[in-house]
C-alpha cells in the first residue's frame, strides 16, 4: 500500500485537504441559494463523498504488497478488528450528524460565520485530545500557539458577525420600500423586519450566472437587485430553499455550537481506530490502516447521511418544502454540484487522515482552517460582506490573518509517527 512517511509529504496532503475541506461547503450553499432542497443536495453529496473512500481503499490501499503489521485493505476486511471498526464508524455517525448540522446553520448565520465557528471548536476540542492520544509526538509549544491563534480567530469571527449584522440592520431601517414576505402576500415595512430578527449574511449567488452562460443567456439577472442592498436581501429569501426571516439567530448559533461538538469528535475516533490507544485489539492483530479505517468511517457516514435526508424528504425541518424519493430522482437542477461537493469532501477527509496518521492528528487539525477557503468562496461567489462598513472589513482581515497564522503554526509543529 502507499504509506506516507515523511512531513513534507504529509503537510501536501493537508494543503490539499484544506482547499478541498473548504470548497464543498461554498458548492451546497451555491445550491441552497438556488433553491434547491437540501435533502436532495445531501443526498446526492453521500454517494460521490462514499465513492471517494471506495476509490482511496482500492487504489492507495491495495498498492504494492501485504505486510504483516501492515495489511492491504482487502486482507484487513477479514482479519478481527471489530473494536477499531466501531471507532472508524463512530467517527462517520458524529461527522455526519456534523455536515447535516452545518448545511441548515449556512442559512442562518452565514457561510464564513459557521465556518469560523464550527472549525474552531474542532481544533480547540479536537487538536487537544489528538494531542494526548499521539502520545505528544507534536511540539507543544507550537501546536497549542496555533490552537490560540484558532480562539483568537473565532472571537474576531463572531465579532464580524455582530458587526455586519449592525450593517445589515442599518440598512433596512433606511429603506422605505414595502415587500412582500406573509404567506397570503401581505406587506410589512422595514422596521418590522428588523424586529422579527432578520439580520444575516447579505448573499449574492453569482454562480446562478454560471448556469446560465451555459444555457447561452446573459442578461437575465442583470434586472436583479444589486448585491448587497436591502432589496437583495427579501429578494434571496424569497428563492432560497431553507427559510430564515422571522427565525431566531440564537437558534442558528446553537445550531453551530452542536454541530461543532460533533465534528470535534469525528478526528479522535479515527485515531483511536487507527492506533488502538485504548488497547482494545487482541494480541498479533494489526492495527487498521488508514485506508480500512476511513472506508468504514465512510460507510457509516453513509448510512446515516442517506437515512436522515430521506426521512427529512417526508418529515422536513426549517421552513424547507416536503419533498419525496422519487421527486429527489427527478431533481437534476444543480446534482452536478452536490456530486462534486461530495467527491471534494471525501478527498479531503481521506488527505488529512493520510497527513494525520504520518505527522500526527493534532497537525493534521490544521485543515480545519477551512474559513480561509469558505470565506474566499463567500466573498467572491456569494458576495458576502459586500457594501458592508470599514469596522466589518477591517475584523475580516484580522480574522483571516490569524487563520493563516493557525495555519502555518499548527504545521510547524508536525512530527512523525513511526510505521515500523
Amino acid at each position: 500500500m502507499f504509506i506516507v512517511e515523511d512531513k513534507g509529504s504529509a503537510i501536501a496532503l493537508m494543503c490539499a485537504s484544506l482547499i478541498f475541506l473548504g470548497t464543498w461547503p461554498a458548492l451546497l450553499t451555491l445550491l441552497e441559494r438556488r433553491g434547491r432542497l437540501p435533502q436532495h443536495t445531501y443526498l446526492d453529496y453521500s454517494i460521490t463523498n462514499l465513492l471517494a473512500a471506495v476509490l482511496i481503499a482500492l487504489t492507495l490501499g491495495q498498492l504494492g504488497e501485504s505486510k504483516e503489521s501492515m495489511p492491504n485493505f482487502f486482507t484487513q476486511l477479514s482479519q478481527d478488528n471489530w473494536h477499531s471498526v466501531l471507532f472508524a464508524m463512530a467517527g462517520g455517525v458524529v461527522l455526519s450528524v456534523g455536515n447535516l448540522c452545518t448545511q441548515y446553520a449556512w442559512a442562518y448565520v452565514g457561510l464564513s460565520v459557521t465556518e469560523v465557528i464550527v472549525a474552531s471548536m474542532v481544533v480547540v476540542i479536537g487538536t487537544t485530545l489528538n494531542y494526548f492520544l499521539d502520545n505528544r509526538i507534536n511540539r507543544a509549544d507550537i501546536l497549542f500557539t496555533g490552537v490560540a491563534c484558532f480562539l483568537v480567530a473565532v472571537i474576531l469571527g463572531t465579532s464580524v458577525h455582530s458587526s455586519n449584522a449592525a450593517d445589515n440592520k442599518e440598512k433596512l431601517s433606511g429603506s422605505t420600500n414595502r415587500y412582500k414576505l406573509g404567506k397570503n402576500g401581505g406587506t410589512e415595512p422595514s422596521s418590522q423586519l428588523i424586529d422579527k430578527g432578520i439580520i444575516h449574511f447579505l448573499t449574492f449567488p453569482i454562480s446562478d450566472v454560471l448556469v446560465d452562460i451555459e444555457k447561452g443567456a446573459s442578461t437575465e439577472y442583470a434586472t436583479r437587485a444589486e448585491a448587497g442592498t436591502v432589496e437583495y436581501l427579501v429578494e434571496l429569501e424569497q428563492r432560497r430553499s431553507i427559510k430564515v426571516f422571522g427565525s431566531s439567530t440564537l437558534m442558528g448559533l446553537g445550531i453551530v455550537f452542536f454541530a461543532g461538538v460533533c465534528l470535534s469528535l469525528f478526528s479522535p475516533a479515527l485515531n483511536l481506530a487507527t492506533n488502538d490507544q485504548w488497547h482494545t485489539l487482541k494480541d498479533g492483530v494489526p492495527h487498521l490502516v488508514v485506508y480500512t479505517a476511513f472506508f468504514y468511517f465512510s460507510i457509516s457516514c453513509f448510512a446515516v447521511g442517506t437515512g436522515l435526508n430521506i426521512l427529512f424528504l417526508y418529515r422536513p425541518m426549517a421552513g424547507v418544502p416536503k419533498s419525496s424519493f422519487k421527486a429527489y430522482l427527478n431533481d437534476w437542477d444543480g446534482r452536478q454540484w452536490a456530486l462534486l461537493a461530495g467527491l471534494l469532501c471525501g478527498l479531503g477527509n481521506g488527505f488529512q487522515f493520510m497527513g494525520g496518521q504520518a505527522a500526527g492528528y493534532a497537525a493534521a487539525d490544521a485543515v480545519e482552517a477551512l474559513p480561509l477557503v469558505s470565506t474566499f468562496w463567500g466573498i467572491v461567489l456569494f458576495g458576502e460582506y459586500r457594501k458592508s462598513s470599514r469596522k466589518t472589513y477591517t475584523l475580516l482581515a484580522f480574522m483571516l490573518l490569524m487563520f493563516v497564522a493557525a495555519v502555518a503554526t499548527l504545521m510547524a509543529s508536525a512530527g512523525h509517527r513511526s510505521t515500523k
